[in-house]
């Protein structure tokens, strides 16, 4: 079995533990919870690691493991500094299992370093940015999508031992709300260093490609419902309506980009 085969695999089996959470019967932030948690963070990590070889790699499934390790290593930050979200655990972790398996399918599709003439130090800043952001608004996602979840439970009067232990309707806004503020501030920088590298490249500052007019487009709805949400307190479902609405325009413009132009016309 190749050796990136079995780095992914072990980062899938380190995610899984987290995404079962929710069987705990008392499912609280102890020493069993952070544990499970290091262990997630670290499997991707260490997958990217060994795997980059001190160089970055464009394919696809490099980009959805580098997602997959930013994603959980933001959350423990937002769990550390914020009240309810280590409930989102399960959720979160859950659908890193799923984008790992993605990667694992499509592991076999060629790759290439980066292009050596491209400067490195604003290409890092550039990829740094965007995976933080891509991060960023997947956990916001994450929230959004736990809200929903929440909302139908109460009004069905049926909750699932899933809905017991995800953070309350109102936390989960609250969540949204600031890591699509933060999400939108990286995001302008992402913008802005990406305009940098395309001037470096081209002489030009913007050329309005799909990943370009997507990431645009997604700009412009989270600020919009930043902007509604802080002037008439927009939210619930139509809330996390437009939240997954920008999670998807940013998910086709990275890796969707990736997939159509490594994968579909390769």
């Amino acid at each position: 079995m190749p050796d990136n085969m079995i780095l992914s695999l072990s980062a899938i089996i380190a995610l899984v533990p987290t995404s079962l959470l929710a069987l705990r019967r008392d499912h609280r932030p102890d020493m069993v919870f952070w544990l499970v948690l290091i262990v997630a963070v670290a499997g991707p990590v260490i997958r990217i690691l060994f795997t980059m070889a001190g160089s970055w790699q464009t394919g696809l499934a490099t980009a959805l493991w580098v997602t997959v390790a930013a994603t959980m290593a933001i959350f423990v930050v937002i769990t550390v500094l914020t009240r309810e979200s280590w409930r989102l655990a399960p959720l979160v972790a859950g659908y890193m299992v799923l984008l790992g398996i993605i990667a694992l399918i499509w592991s076999s599709v060629p790759h290439k370093p980066l292009d050596e003439g491209v400067s490195n130090a604003w290409v890092g800043v550039h990829i740094g940015v965007s995976v933080a952001t891509y991060a960023l608004v997947t956990i916001a996602a994450v929230a959004a999508l736990a809200a929903f979840l929440q909302e139908r439970a109460l009004k069905n009067k049926r909750p699932t031992a899933l809905t017991r232990i995800l953070p309350s309707v109102a936390d989960c806004e609250e969540l949204v709300v600031r890591l699509l503020a933060l999400g939108e501030i990286v995001l302008a920088i992402g913008l802005a260093t990406g305009m940098a590298l395309q001037y470096g490249e081209t002489g030009t500052w913007l050329v309005f490609d799909h990943k370009t007019v997507l990431t645009i487009t997604a700009f412009a709805v989270i600020g919009g419902l930043l902007a509604a949400h802080y002037k008439t307190g927009l939210r619930g479902r139509r809330a996390a309506r437009i939240v997954l609405l920008a999670y998807l325009l940013l998910t086709l413009g990275y890796p969707g980009v990736k997939f159509i132009s490594d994968v579909i016309l390769a």
